[in-house]
C-alpha cells in the first residue's frame, strides 16, 4: 500500500508490550498507526477463532472504522486467516493509484524476470539490502524467507527487523509471542527461525516509543548504523514495513530510514518494494498489472536493455518493484506457503474431539516456551480440509476447543 506506515513498537524494560490501539493520525498520504499491546493479554488468546475476531470488529463502538478494520486485519493475519485479513483491510475503502489497463498491457511486453533470481544476483555486489512488507501480507514474509539461504551464501550475516523487540533472540534461537506483535504471525516466525538456523545475527532497530514521522526515520537509521559500526563481519539485510524502504524525497519525512541510512553509511542500499502491487480480496480492486502478468512466481519488469523498468514509480522510489502473483489455494491453503522443503501434513480425524477447533503446529520444545507456531488452521467441521504446511522436522501438534482449552496434544515427525 503506497504511502502507508505503521508504527507499532514499545520498548519498556527490554520487553515488547502490546495492548489496544490508542491513537491514529492521518497526515496527507502517510498514515501513522500506534499499537501498544499489554503483557496482560493471555498468550493462549493471541491466536483466535475467526468468529471471535469478527465479533471484536463488530462490537467496536469507537465510531472509527479505520481503527477497527486495521486492527481486525492485523488480528486475522496473526491468527493465519490470510484472505479474511485482505477482506477486512479492503473495507477501509482505500483506492490505490493504478496503472491504466492499456499501459499495463504495454508493460508486460517488456522482459519479465524471476524476482528471487534477479535480487539474489544483484545482492552479490551490494552491501546493504532493504526489503519491505505490508504488515497484513504473510506472503511477503515467505518471499523474504526464500531469499535467506542464498543471501547468506552471498555474504549477508546480519538481519535487522523493524518489528523485532527481543534482546535474547540470538541466544534462544527461536521467536516467542513476546518477541514482537507482527513477529507472532506464523510466517514471520518461520522467517526468523530460518534466519537463525542459517547463522544470521538478528537485531532490532525500532525507534523509541512516541517518535514518529521524520524523528522516527532518523532514529531507525541511527540504530542500524550504530549496530553496523560494531558488527562488520558481513553484509546487512534490513526488513521493514512500507515506505521505510523508499529512497528519494519523501512527502512528509523528507527522507526515509533507507535514505538516511544511505547518508550515514555513504553506501547506496539495494531497496526493494513488495507493497505497491499487492493483491486485494476483490480482483476488481487489483492493479491491472497483476492480471496482465498472471504468473506463478514473483517477478520484476525489465526494459529493452534489461534494466529495471523505472516508469512505474516516482519519488520516493525503490530500486526494485516486486509483482507477486495472485494467490491460488491448494487444499484450502495459500499456494505461496508451499516450497521444495515444505509439505502437506493431514491431521488424522481421530485426533480432533470437538468442532470448531484450532490446530497449532509447534517446533519441538517451543510450545512450552511460548514459541510462535509454525502453522495454524481452524476447523469448523469434520468436512474441512485438515492440512497443515510444515518444513521437515519434529513437531508438537496442539488442538484447542472453542473455549481455548487444549483437548489434544501429540507429536509428529515430518520427513
Amino acid at each position: 500500500m503506497e504511502g502507508a506506515c505503521f508504527c507499532i513498537m514499545l520498548f519498556a524494560n527490554n520487553i515488547f508490550r502490546y495492548t489496544q490501539l490508542i491513537k491514529y493520525k492521518l497526515m496527507k498520504t502517510t498514515f501513522f498507526l500506534f499499537l501498544i499491546f499489554s503483557l496482560s493479554l493471555k498468550a493462549q488468546n493471541l491466536y483466535k477463532f475467526s468468529n471471535d475476531i469478527e465479533k471484536e470488529i463488530n462490537n467496536d463502538k469507537s465510531g472509527d472504522d479505520s481503527y477497527k478494520y486495521q486492527i481486525g486485519a492485523m488480528n486475522y493475519s496473526i491468527s493465519n486467516y490470510y484472505f479474511k485479513g485482505l477482506q477486512t483491510w479492503d473495507k477501509l475503502g482505500r483506492k490505490e493509484k493504478k496503472i491504466s489497463k492499456d499501459y499495463s498491457l504495454k508493460l508486460v511486453k517488456h522482459k519479465i524476470e524471476n524476482a528471487k533470481d534477479y535480487i539474489l544476483n544483484k545482492s552479490k555486489k551490494e552491501e546493504i539490502l532493504i526489503i519491505n512488507e505490508a504488515h497484513h501480507y504473510a506472503s511477503h514474509r515467505t518471499f523474504a524467507t526464500s531469499l535467506l539461504k542464498k543471501l547468506y551464501e552471498n555474504g549477508y550475516r546480519y538481519l535487522g527487523i523493524e518489528a523485532l523487540g527481543d534482546d535474547s533472540i540470538n541466544i534462544r534461537k527461536f521467536p516467542t509471542t513476546q518477541s514482537g506483535f507482527y513477529t507472532s504471525e506464523p510466517q514471520f516466525g518461520n522467517f526468523i527461525k530460518t534466519a537463525l538456523d542459517l547463522g544470521f545475527t538478528l537485531f532490532k532497530y525500532e525507534a523509541e516509543s512516541g517518535k514518529n514521522g521524520k524523528e522516527r526515520e532518523i532514529e531507525q537509521a541511527e540504530n542500524i548504523y550504530k549496530f553496523m559500526q560494531k558488527n562488520k563481519n558481513g553484509k546487512y539485510f534490513i526488513y521493514c514495513g512500507y515506505e521505510h524502504a523508499y529512497e528519494g524525497k519523501h512527502q512528509t519525512w523528507e527522507k526515509t530510514m533507507a535514505g538516511r541510512l544511505s547518508d550515514l553509511t555513504k553506501i547506496n542500499p539495494l531497496t526493494i518494494d513488495q507493497t505497491q502491487f499487492s493483491e486485494r480480496s476483490d480482483s476488481e480492486l487489483n492493479d491491472p498489472l497483476l492480471s496482465s502478468i498472471n504468473g506463478n512466481y514473483p517477478v520484476v519488469l525489465l526494459d529493452e536493455d534489461k534494466m529495471l523498468f523505472k516508469r512505474i514509480q516516482k519519488e520516493p522510489f525503490t530500486d526494485i518493484k516486486i509483482i507477486h502473483p495472485i494467490t491460488r489455494y491448494i487444499q484450502a491453503r495459500p499456494n505461496w506457503m508451499l516450497n521444495k522443503s515444505r509439505k502437506f501434513y493431514e491431521i488424522p480425524k481421530s485426533k480432533i474431539k470437538n468442532y470448531p477447533s484450532l490446530i497449532f503446529a509447534y517446533r519441538k520444545g517451543e510450545f512450552e516456551n511460548k514459541g510462535v507456531p509454525a502453522d495454524i488452521i481452524e476447523l469448523h467441521s469434520v468436512k474441512d480440509s485438515r492440512y497443515l504446511i510444515l518444513d521437515k522436522g519434529n513437531y508438537d501438534i496442539v488442538v484447542k476447543d472453542r473455549t481455548y482449552k487444549i483437548t489434544n496434544k501429540f507429536e509428529e515427525s515430518i520427513e
